[in-house]
């Protein structure tokens, strides 16, 4: 892992604000990433922070649960209002339904997307649930997200950022890592293949038993699932001989299945990268999956593995591994190979300097500085004003004209230099860097001196009963004055 913060580097305060801990029994690809990241962060010498739903349990850095599946959707702004408004950095990962945080936050934001979930809304929900969220994903959150970097961990991910109008130079993509495992398990004498991960509905695991059902009078040998989720009770009914579920493993018994099986089968619909792709690769396991995004960039067809595109495709690729040990074996090397190349501490580091693009963005984004002249810092030049026909003065004690008093309200309160709540009164060390003098660094001081440039043309009308006579009236009285 990386080391600790290099001199001259300050410690960042980083908020993650996922769906899921690690610990929670649904948990997968996606939170094992944030993990890695929130881990390798906090072992550079920064402050890091989960916030997310459901079950949590202890890490190295701090988790905050922050209610269930579907209220910490709710609950996230009055978290961060109250406990993050510090925060150097808002990691927001978006799983299918986005947090939406740019719009009740002002830190800067990175929007994290494993996989995108278009394709899924119609599987988990019905219509008119499943239209709202699919065109919540697919318009509004790249609108929302469309001033921050978008980080994702495979090409197939950021292809698909691209068709939902996010600028191909607004995305980042780091790598996934693997763990370098134990020292090996034996191989199994007898043929086994392994399908792992979540039960649910994406991961199509029906559609490997019906497959099984095909290929194992071939094949012979069993198919191992392991994994836990709600989709299990149904795969039970379906499954036929020689199947075995095992139920959610340890990392022990994970690896030990990895290691022993001939063959991990991966019919997924969709998936964000398939990091139990080169959890298997690392032991010399190749892949039979579908050619479909995130496993495209995982498996190297013919090389590491099989891609195929049908279900026929499917059962022969299947078979004809399970009979060829050379070839199995082959494509096992090279997984191998490939895997050893993918560390996490690659990863953490491509997320250090994406983090730090991020910040200054956000930075340059809230801070809205005006275009700088060349040559050096200062504010922009200002252009000569026409000189100003000279106006008639108005007898003392005269009323102005009828809408003269209205339409200089109007022009000055268009024309008033803005300046925020934050910035007021903030000089000196306090102002934020970067800024030219008279943006936030002098702050309300800087409007007031600004106020000689408004012209006489706008400056408020005297009212006569305000004015200092002699004789008539007295200051401060609340009526014209008396004849």
């Amino acid at each position: 892992m990386t080391g600790p913060l290099g001199p001259g580097a300050r410690s960042k305060d980083i908020l993650f604000i996922a769906w899921r801990d690690l610990a929670n029994r649904r948990a997968g690809g996606s939170e094992v990433l944030v993990d890695r990241l929130a881990s390798g962060m906090l072992a550079r010498g920064h402050r890091v922070t989960l916030l997310c739903g459901g079950p949590v349990a202890e890490r190295p850095y701090r988790v905050v649960r922050n209610g269930g599946t579907y209220s910490q959707f709710l609950r996230a702004p009055l978290a961060y209002l109250r406990n993050f408004r510090n925060s150097d950095l808002i990691v927001e990962v978006c799983n299918g339904m986005p947090y939406l945080s740019p719009l009740w936050c002002r830190r800067p934001v990175l929007c994290l997307v494993n996989h995108v979930h278009t394709d899924l809304w119609s599987m988990r929900f019905l219509p008119p649930v499943s239209t709202i969220g699919r065109n919540i994903e697919r318009v509004v959150m790249p609108w929302v997200h469309r001033r921050n970097l978008f980080l994702t961990v495979s090409t197939s991910t950021a292809e698909a950022l691209q068709q939902m109008g996010v600028a191909e130079g607004r995305i980042r993509q780091i790598c996934n890592g693997v763990e370098e495992p134990d020292p090996p398990a034996p191989r199994s004498p007898e043929p086994l293949f392994l399908a792992i991960g979540r039960l649910t509905d994406y991961k199509r695991l029906d559609l490997l038993l019906r497959l099984w059902d095909r290929v194992r009078h071939v094949v012979g040998g069993k198919l191992v699932i392991a994994g836990d989720g709600p989709e299990r009770s149904r795969l039970e009914a379906l499954a036929g001989p020689g199947v075995v579920f095992t139920g959610r493993v340890s990392e022990q018994e994970k690896h030990r299945l990895l290691c022993s099986a001939w063959l991990l089968m991966h019919p997924a619909l969709i998936e964000g990268w398939g990091i139990v792709v080169a959890e298997a690769a690392i032991r010399g396991t190749p892949a039979v999956a579908f050619d479909v995004p995130g496993l495209r960039d995982s498996v190297v067809h013919g090389q590491t593995g099989m891609l195929v595109q049908t279900e026929g495709q499917f059962a022969s690729a299947w078979a004809s591994l399970a009979i060829n040990q050379r070839r199995r074996e082959q494509l096992g090397r090279a997984a191998r190979t490939r895997a050893l190349r993918l560390h996490w501490s690659a990863a953490v580091e491509g997320f250090a300097d994406v983090a730090d693009e991020a910040i200054k963005l956000g930075r340059s984004q809230h801070c809205r500085l005006p275009p700088q002249p060349r040559g050096g810092r200062g504010p922009p030049p200002q252009a000569a004003r026409p000189a100003q026909p000279p106006q008639a003065a108005r007898p003392l004690g005269s009323f102005p004209p009828e809408g003269a008093e209205r339409r200089a309200t109007r022009f000055r309160s268009s024309t008033r230099p803005r300046v925020s709540r934050s910035a007021r009164g903030r000089t000196g060390p306090g102002a934020r860097p970067g800024c030219w003098p008279g943006c936030c660094a002098t702050g309300i001081s800087a409007a007031r001196r600004s106020s000689s440039m408004w012209g006489a043309a706008t400056a408020r009308p005297s009212r006569p009963w305000q004015a200092r006579t002699r004789g008539t009236g007295s200051r401060g009285s609340t009526g014209p004055p008396t004849a």
